[in-house]
């Protein structure tokens, strides 16, 4: 008798266990629910550029999930796209709060996650926050070393402080020079760094470190042809480059910017030869001739313009062709 007693509380206690676990299964559905919905709205909202309203469903999700750390994301990316750079007021000061705030805690939560790794530390870049998004990007190419782009991001990020940050430019020269050793046959590699070296302020003061960043990109553009001798746009590009040693730095003697003003043409010629139906060439060939060979070589000026004349004509007519091509595709897409 005892026993039987015994066992019936066992299963009154058992029935009350599962009831109880019933019930709070269901009030965490019921939770999950609720944060889905909010934040399936938050996203709507955030995509149609209503930011402040995303932030609000934003916080109701985690009302019900306290750690969804997508939330917390989202509300540091709809502050960074409220937050407006420079502008010194209270409000954008609490919103440049909020949008660390939020990114912190998203992190705090998940301290391996790349994107959020890479947001926080887009938010201090945008602050001029260098140390701190420095520390943050280097995260990034910490934990996937692998991914050949990180290089590209660090670089860049190096990139934007040269001139203002010591060592900046050094730092982001050495990253694209380690992103080209670690696949040297990628002709893009050799593309960035040659970006980046044209890219560098030109400072008045130091004009022989700026006319040896033109070469160095210059060499770059060399490199990244021979990988791929049949691509225009890498042959634009090294034409391009001579043109602006040719004509941005005037102070160098007239012959020395006429060889190179021919070096541009012939590279240019060779961009247009390969694709004839490319525009920029002719657009490029056009402000060579006027720019700099009609100046250098006065005595040949009005031939010279009458074939830039000549070439931004053939541009124009070009343009006009792709212009046109593009609109039959986009009509044609619309029948289908």
């Amino acid at each position: 008798m005892f026993r039987k007693r015994i066992n019936g509380l066992a299963v009154i206690l058992l029935a009350l266990a599962v009831l109880v676990t019933a019930t709070s299964c269901e009030k965490l559905k019921v939770s999950n629910l609720q944060a889905n919905y909010h934040f399936k709205r938050a996203n709507q909202m955030f995509r149609e550029g209503k930011y402040r309203n995303a932030v609000a469903e934003y916080e109701l999700a985690l009302k019900y999930k306290p750690d969804l750390v997508q939330a917390y994301r989202y509300i540091g990316e709809s502050y960074k796209q409220l937050y407006k750079p420079g502008v010194d007021s209270a409000l954008n000061k609490e919103i440049e709060k909020k949008a660390i705030e939020a990114l912190s805690k998203a992190l705090e939560i998940e301290p391996n996650n790349k994107e959020i790794i890479y947001s926080l530390g887009d938010m201090y870049d945008k602050l001029r926050k260098f140390p701190e998004a420095e520390k943050l990007y280097l995260r990034i190419l910490e934990l996937d070393p692998q991914n050949m782009d990180n290089f590209y991001v660090v670089a860049e990020f190096y990139s934007r402080y040269a001139g203002d940050v010591p060592d900046a430019a050094k730092k982001a020269e050495t990253m694209y020079l380690r992103r080209i050793e670690a696949d040297p046959d990628n002709p893009m590699a050799y593309a960035y760094a040659a970006n980046y070296y044209e890219h560098l302020p030109v400072s008045e003061q130091n004009l022989e470190g700026a006319i040896e960043n033109y070469d160095k990109a210059n060499m770059f553009w060399e490199k990244r042809i021979a990988l791929d001798p049949e691509n225009p746009q890498a042959w634009l590009a090294k034409g391009v480059n001579r043109w602006g040693r040719a004509y941005r730095f005037q102070s160098v003697p007239a012959a020395e910017r006429l060889a190179i003003a021919r070096d541009a043409l012939q590279a240019i010629e060779k961009a247009r030869d390969l694709d004839p139906n490319y525009p920029e060439p002719y657009s490029w060939l056009s402000v060579l001739y006027k720019s700099v060979l009609a100046k250098l070589e006065p005595e040949k000026e009005a031939r010279y313009n009458a074939e830039a004349d000549k070439y931004a004509d053939k541009f124009k007519e070009l343009r006009e062709k792709a212009a046109s091509k593009k609109k039959l595709e986009e009509e044609l897409k619309k029948v289908k």
